[in-house]
């Protein structure tokens, strides 16, 4: 069981029969650096979704704006480079091909809502029902329009050649290898131009972020070798396979 509680001091969690979590955030604390603070204080991915909701939750009353803050300030650390997963955003919108972007595994959506924000016609895609329910909330609040839609990564209902550019940031290491060739045989079908893919780099699966497995250069090289089409892998805060469709 997990119980958050505000106000408190600091960011500070004790772990007895149930993990108790104080805090005393305010409104302006509210962003995705969040998710390394809380990954230090869980055990596994569900601790994770509990305790980072409870905080944004106690923080602002009003559950639509309470979690209209998170994006708008995760957003804005994003844009300006502080948030640690700027350079993965940076990287990934340098390598969007033409006007159409679907973004598979979109999780909050932050990239899915800079790209629409740019102007681009973008649908956000997702397993969890919740979330996408949230993106789809937030989204006009922050004065975006963007598509969502609930499905498995490997099973998107779009016609093939749906989307100039498929993306897909930070999905694999949550699936098992089976599942991850499925998806990105998938984003290959639903991709007219591109198809981009950036995984973590790590020594060993950050459970506490629901990772189930770990990625190299060499083992990336090797998934792109079993695709079509042109593919290059590079390193760039992690690691990245870009598709060229056709």
């Amino acid at each position: 069981m997990v119980v958050v509680r505000a106000p408190g001091a600091g960011l500070r969690a004790t772990r007895g029969a149930r993990l108790v979590v104080t805090h005393g955030l305010t409104a302006d604390e509210l962003d995705e650096s969040l998710v390394a603070r809380v990954g230090g204080l869980v055990r596994g991915a569900r601790e994770f979704e509990l305790v980072l909701t409870g905080l944004v939750r106690s923080t602002v009353d009003d559950p639509l704006q309470a979690w209209t803050t998170y994006y708008r300030n995760s957003l804005a650390a994003l844009g300006d480079g502080s948030a640690a997963f700027a350079p993965v955003h940076d990287r990934a919108a340098g390598l969007v091909r033409g006007a159409s972007v679907l973004d598979l595994g979109s999780c909050f959506g932050f990239f899915p809502l800079r790209l629409a924000a740019a102007g681009l016609t973008v649908t956000a895609s997702d397993l969890c029902a919740g979330t996408v329910r949230l993106l789809a909330a937030v989204a006009p609040q922050l004065g975006v329009e963007l598509g969502t839609l609930v499905c498995d990564a490997a099973a998107v209902p779009r016609p093939d050649g749906c989307a100039d550019t498929v993306t897909v940031l930070h999905v694999l290491e949550h699936l098992d290898p089976e599942h991850g060739e499925a998806v990105l045989a998938e984003a290959v079908r639903l991709a007219r131009r591109r198809v981009v893919v950036a995984v973590p780099l790590e020594d060993t699966a950050t459970t506490c972020h629901g990772h189930v497995r770990t990625f190299t250069l060499d083992g990336l090289a090797a998934l792109a070798d079993a695709l079509p089409g042109r593919t290059r892998v590079s390193e760039h805060h992690g690691g990245w396979l870009v598709l060229d469709v056709g």
